[in-house]
């Protein structure tokens, strides 16, 4: 017989969380390529985002809800290969809260990041933006807030219990420089991933 019993409420695939002595809260950092959900009070997630984007989804009746932190390869890919790093990202957030009990229907989504950070001329902050909105449309999930786009890092905490955001916008250079040597550093690492044809489904 099948187990038809909800996940536990806690998820995250990454690395790297520390209590805040000032809050006494569970700070959980979402890497590039990690994925977080919880429905703890004492739990927040936080990111640094450059051109990547984070997608905080959350069901408000059961306060269950998460984060992830995706980046799409751009110009060494094709546009297809691309989406897929973002497709394969909004689709394990939101299956993790389906299976903690969550519904489709009542999920609502804030979205950051998205700044062109990375010395490009294919703004790949912009084609981020639109790829999480397009894909949001389609799964016709409405965006309650969002915090996107312009040239500068951002830092995010977000805790899903709550569903309150913070986002504060890091305009020291050492940050601006860190940020982007940081995502330039997966972007080539995600681009290797194609380049040796490893499947992410």
């Amino acid at each position: 017989m099948q187990d038809r019993r909800r996940q536990p409420d806690a998820y995250f695939e990454g690395s790297g969380r520390y209590k805040e002595p000032k809050t006494g809260l569970m700070v959980v950092n979402v890497h590039a390529g990690d994925c977080y959900v919880s429905g703890s009070s004492e739990e927040i997630g936080a990111t640094v985002l450059g051109s990547c984007i984070s997608a905080c989804i959350r069901d408000p009746l059961l306060k269950i809800g998460g984060m992830n932190h995706f980046l799409l390869p751009g110009e060494a890919a094709s546009q297809n290969e691309s989406a897929r790093f973002g497709a394969f990202a909004m689709e394990q957030l939101i299956n993790e809260i389906l299976k903690r009990g969550g519904k489709r229907e009542r999920l609502e989504v804030k979205i950051f990041g998205g700044g062109n950070v990375i010395a490009s001329s294919a703004l790949v902050g912009t084609k981020n933006i639109n790829f999480v909105k397009q894909y949001l449309l389609r799964e016709d999930m409405q965006i309650v807030a969002e915090h996107v786009g312009g040239k500068w890092p951002r830092k995010v905490r977000y805790q899903p219990n709550t569903g309150k955001a913070m986002v504060r916008v890091l305009q020291r250079d050492d940050d601006f420089v860190r940020v982007r040597r940081e995502e330039e550093q997966y972007r080539t690492k995600i681009i290797k991933t194609e380049d040796d044809d490893v499947e992410l489904f």
